[in-house]
């Protein structure tokens, strides 16, 4: 006997209708944002539904090759929207941003899989492997976006401050610390503010949805405590590898600020 409420089609298309409320502020203020939300909306229920799809024929099949390729899909399309949501760029930033998500994703998700999960049935169980990393990459790619936003928005703007310590003296990494500091801090800030509040201000999403599904509570907040821990490290990790690989980009072993090499899209 199920323990959780089986959604019809019907509800579902009833909960869906709720995206008039954003059309009508839209319109009532001029916003312009209604063909974006019809688009939005379109573009999550099909994603969804393929998603499903996808993850029904996989649990079933459970091999290994099939469980790979999804990760690695999954990693590569994480690694390119990092890449094109930041609005400068440098030579070599593809490769740096896709290192950085692959890297620090897949990491954290071996060690999931093989120090904490040690239950599953195998290390590419797909029950398991795929939801965790898509939670660690969903995290991970907007740590990896605000990081490499961050120092590329600040080099660009502190030039001046850079060339000077560079001029009087200063390594490359003395010039280029405060920026590296500052941008490191902005990726982490979301990270660190959602584990100040969860449970107190917000239930997220795999722990809601345990809950609607039966899972005990306390067994729900088990699972929830090690995904917060996963997604903060595979963030940390990131947004610093990242980082660090544009540091090397744009400053020579000379200890010469590369400027030039920051291009807007």
């Amino acid at each position: 006997m199920k323990s959780y409420v089986e959604l019809s089609t019907l509800q579902v298309t009833v909960a869906a209708l709720l995206i008039i409320v954003n059309a009508a502020i839209s319109l009532a203020l001029r916003l312009r944002l209604e063909r974006s939300f019809l688009i939005a909306s379109v573009r999550t229920v099909l994603q969804l539904l393929l998603i499903g799809l996808v993850l029904d024929w996989v649990f079933q099949v459970e091999r290994t090759i099939v469980v790979i390729a999804i990760l690695t899909i999954m990693t590569g399309i994480a690694g390119y929207t990092a890449f094109t949501r930041t609005a400068h760029a440098y030579a070599g930033m593809l490769v740096d941003t896709m290192i950085a998500v692959w890297a620090s994703s897949w990491f954290v998700l071996a060690f999931a899989m093989f120090a904490v999960l040690q239950g599953a049935r195998s290390w590419h169980d797909p029950q398991y492997a795929v939801p965790l990393l898509g939670m660690i990459l969903g995290n991970t790619l907007n740590g990896i976006t605000l990081g490499l936003a961050g120092v590329l928005d600040g080099f660009q703007s502190g030039r001046g401050q850079v060339e000077t310590l560079l001029a009087l003296g200063a390594t490359r990494w003395e010039a280029a610390r405060e920026t590296i500091q500052k941008a490191l801090t902005t990726a982490t800030t979301p990270i660190i503010n959602s584990m100040m509040v969860v449970g107190l201000v917000s239930l997220p999403g795999m722990m809601t949805g345990q809950l609607l599904s039966g899972v005990e509570p306390i067994e729900a907040v088990k699972y929830q405590i090690v995904i917060m821990f996963l997604v903060a490290s595979a963030t940390a990790l990131g947004s610093v590898g990242v980082v660090l690989m544009a540091y090397r980009r744009l400053f020579n072993k000379h200890h010469q600020f590369q400027y030039d090499r920051i291009l807007k899209k």
